[in-house]
């Protein structure tokens, strides 16, 4: 069995290894990686750590063998054990990686939010079926919005009179997480749709940090130092500019994995429009809404289109990526789903 994974922030640890069939132990087991570890020694000990383990341990478990073997001194650099543990679970689960996969972009004209809630379900659902190849789906909004979570309060979430005002429309998505407010232009939205086995093995957290990685690598190549923040936000040290939410779908069978990226955001419209923006910025002392979410624009002064060509980019460097379009039929489903759910009071207001 082989298993890899790339430590966020860190290198990439690899993992071979074989499981005797009557005693459920790991066996014949060889780390290896890009990584850098003092001394030489370490690395036969990790090895010998992991052989004879239970093939049922969990990552914690695993890291803790580890660590109790390591030689004292020992040095570890874009390298943890609970990352050489994440490895052995993702062998173990006969995981796949970003390289096993024909990814496609859609990148298509703008669309109503309702449109774009119900995109991401009937695509991802394409995937849990086989139907459709991992994808990665850049948005264009056809009209400003408050994407609000599956389990979020509307009335505690949103000022409807604001919103109102505004001309803004109010969605609430299939993944958890917080409230996001969309302007056209001033934000940046893609989903990843991928097939269960590209998380086989990480935990809920990890798969946040996975997925999230190539971005970080994207925002590196345009000169913004970006880290992952548990659960669910990318942040630098000028402040939090993007948040991620999850979905799986059809019983693990495919994974949706969607992310806002605030570009130039109208901070004062924001508040008007989100209560919960107001406490929060309240309770951390936090007198500007621009150190909370800081606008990719002023980090990157480059436009909002070179910016997405830029991730683009990036992502085919690292994974490649085919150019591809909604089918027919996908967008039929989808119209279909957003006229009966997605644009309903319903669903909208399904938590009050």
């Amino acid at each position: 069995m082989h298993g890899e994974y790339k430590v966020p922030g860190g290198k990439l640890v690899i993992v071979d290894l074989d499981v005797d069939g009557d005693a459920d132990r790991l066996r014949n087991v060889r780390v290896a990686g890009d990584f850098f570890l003092e001394p030489d020694e370490a690395l036969p000990a990790i090895d010998r750590a992991l052989e004879g383990a239970p093939a049922d341990l969990d990552t914690a478990g695993l890291a803790q063998r580890i660590d109790a073997a390591l030689p004292p001194g020992t040095e570890m650099y874009g390298l943890t054990t609970v990352g050489i543990g994440v490895a052995v679970r993702r062998a173990l689960a006969h995981a796949t990686d970003w390289t096993d996969h024909d990814w496609q972009l859609i990148h298509d004209r703008p669309q109503p939010p309702a449109l774009h809630m119900a995109l991401d379900e009937v695509l991802t659902a394409e995937v849990a079926a086989g139907r459709r190849p991992p994808t990665l789906r850049v948005w264009e909004w056809g009209a400003p919005a408050v994407v609000i979570g599956s389990f979020q309060s509307l009335r505690n979430e949103v000022d409807p009179a604001a919103a109102e005002a505004h001309g803004i429309t109010v969605v609430r998505r299939i993944s958890g997480g917080g409230a996001m407010f969309i302007e056209p232009g001033n934000t940046i939205t893609y989903s990843l749709s991928v097939p269960g086995s590209l998380v086989s093995g990480l935990s809920f957290t990890d798969s946040y940090a996975y997925l999230d990685d190539w971005v970080l690598g994207a925002l590196g190549d345009m000169g913004i130092r970006a880290w992952y923040q548990p659960l669910n936000d990318i942040a630098t040290e000028a402040g939090k500019i993007a948040g991620a939410a999850q979905k799986r779908v059809a019983d693990g069978g495919a994974v949706l994995h969607h992310v806002t990226m605030a570009y130039d955001i109208d901070a004062a419209k924001m508040l008007e429009v989100l209560r919960i923006g107001r406490e929060k910025l309240s309770d951390k002392g936090t007198k500007s809404a621009l150190k909370r979410v800081d606008p990719l624009r002023r980090q990157t002064g480059l436009s909002r289109e070179a910016v997405i060509k830029r991730m683009i980019d990036s992502f085919g460097g690292r994974y490649g990526l085919a150019e591809g379009k909604v089918t027919d039929e996908e967008m039929a489903r989808a119209q279909e789903l957003a006229r009966t759910k997605f644009a309903t009071r319903e669903w909208t207001e399904r938590v009050p």
